[in-house]
């Protein structure tokens, strides 16, 4: 007797439906489990047999086979526990209610269904491929709810769902969790909220960079000596960035599930963008994405639909800053490895934070030319062109400093960033793009309209070392600074600034 129970597995961002079936046929007992699996669901089999027997069930004492389908496809994870149980069960003869009914979750050796990484986005695979019902642990349930189309029961232990399924009990339903709101956190504590504006004295280049930099989602450098103040204004960003809507809602949800993000509980807020801080000794793999078997999302994708925060920038392995140049022009990521290649989305705003060199200091350097030969290699030109707006950060002065007055608010600031974001919403259905950094070059000349005055500007510009693609660049930043203004037509002045902006 062949059974079937789905389930998913996840493939790279996104995630696939598995039919896993059991197979009970004459023999000696045995359970083999087959279909391109790691060693955690090979593992599975004492997981299952222990949580079988130790929820009051008989194992099946025949020869036992469980294959997940499709077999081509890499699968890992614990994640598969919930469904092999059901299908071992329903082929050893229970009757249970399995058609249209998916499950999801870790098995203790108690039969309690531990919660799983990836719920959300394998949740999502389940709903669109029309699955009207899964089961997935307590713990997982919240964020489950967050995807709609799909019925949520959550099952406390394999008891429980074998008595729902047939028919003895009932799971309750999980209701759906508010797209973009806030999810109950239980005890847990508050996490900080970004840095206010209002708390940063002076700086107003760097400020005017920050809200620039929010509109329109363009690369930032901030520049200067230890302590002037160039993280605090990178934490800033993430507060400068409006809600997300529902769609990113879910799609940032699915990737921080993914990677395990959602596993100690929910986040204070779901509409707010993600703020990425990764320290400069990460790896290659936690930068880009990796793991075992096919790759899993890194900061990159961890960072999309929010800010990629990259401080001491030049402390940064070569080849990690080599592996932006493919997101920044692309807005994701191809990562390919033995067990096949994936697509990674990586819609981050990148603001990154260095020293002057490697002493730290703009006067009284000590570094000798060889040494800022060497520390400016770090960065590479096309790199280095491909960040929007470079910004030196003095030191503040004390009289700034001591100042009780409060700077313009982070509130203040972001209305009109969505504002010049609203701006660009109602172009995109003739531009093709929700922000300015991603504005096709066919388009630029027609939604920039350079006037005689800044032709010159770029003409000179370029005879400065300025490159095509750093000027297409900073008419995409000129194209910003008139949303802000909430100018049509952009001015010479916008240009100018752009311009300005710019490293020669």
């Amino acid at each position: 007797m062949i059974t079937t129970v789905l389930s998913a597995t996840a493939h790279g961002a996104e995630a696939l439906v598995v039919s896993v079936e059991a197979d009970l046929s004459p023999g000696l007992p045995s359970f083999q489990v087959v279909g391109l699996t790691d060693r955690a669901v090979q593992e599975a089999r004492e997981r299952v047999r222990a949580a079988i027997r130790n929820s009051g069930f008989d194992f099946p004492r025949r020869r036992l086979t469980v294959n997940l389908a499709p077999a081509e496809v890499p699968k890992g994870g614990t994640g598969f526990d919930l469904a092999i149980a059901l299908a071992c069960l329903a082929a050893g003869g229970r009757a249970l209610t399995l058609g249209g009914v998916a499950a999801l979750g870790e098995l203790a050796l108690d039969g309690a269904v531990r919660p799983v990484a990836g719920v959300v986005a394998l949740v999502r695979a389940l709903a669109v491929a029309g699955v009207p019902a899964v089961v997935v642990p307590m713990a997982n349930a919240w964020e489950a709810g967050l995807v709609g189309g799909v019925r949520v029961l959550a099952a406390p232990t394999l008891a429980a769902a074998v008595a729902h399924l047939e028919g003895r009990a009932v799971l309750p339903p999980v209701p759906p969790a508010p797209a973009g709101g806030t999810v109950s956190r239980g005890a847990a504590l508050p996490v900080a909220g970004p840095t206010d504006l209002a708390e940063i004295r002076g700086q107003g280049v760097a400020r005017r960079a920050l809200e620039i930099a929010a509109a329109g989602g363009h690369t930032l450098l901030l520049t200067g000596p230890p302590g002037s103040g160039k993280t605090m204004l990178a934490g800033a960003l993430a507060g400068l960035l409006p809600d997300l809507t529902a769609r990113a809602t879910l799609e940032v949800a699915a990737l921080h599930s993914l990677a395990g993000a959602y596993l100690a509980g929910p986040p204070p807020s779901m509409a707010r963008p993600p703020y990425r801080h990764p320290h400069h000794s990460i790896s290659l793999p936690g930068l880009i994405g990796g793991g075992r078997g096919l790759p899993r999302p890194g900061e990159l994708s961890l960072a999309s639909h929010g800010v990629l925060f990259l401080d001491e920038l030049m402390e940064f392995p070569r080849s990690h800053l080599e592996a932006l140049r493919q997101p920044l022009e692309e807005r994701r990521l191809t990562v390919v490895r033995a067990q096949g290649a994936v697509v990674l989305p990586a819609e981050f705003t990148l603001v990154a934070a260095a020293n002057p060199c490697a002493c730290g200091r703009r006067r009284g350097c000590v570094c000798s030319p060889a040494d800022l030969r060497t520390y400016r290699a770090r960065l590479s030109a096309p790199l280095r062109d491909r960040l929007d707006l470079v910004v030196e950060v003095d030191a503040v002065p004390a009289a700034d400093l001591l100042r009780s007055e409060r700077s313009e608010s982070t509130d203040a600031v972001r209305r009109r960033v969505a504002d010049a974001r609203g701006r660009q919403r109602r172009r995109a259905p003739t531009t093709g793009v929700a922000l300015n950094r991603d504005l096709p070059v066919a388009t630029l000349r027609e939604r920039v309209g350079l006037e005689r005055h800044g032709e010159v500007l770029v003409e000179r510009a370029m005879a400065s070392g300025v490159t095509a693609r750093g000027v297409h660049r900073a008419l995409r930043v000129a194209r910003t600074i008139a949303d802000l203004a909430g100018r049509e037509r952009v001015a010479t002045a916008d240009v100018a600034e752009a311009l300005g902006y710019r490293e020669r």
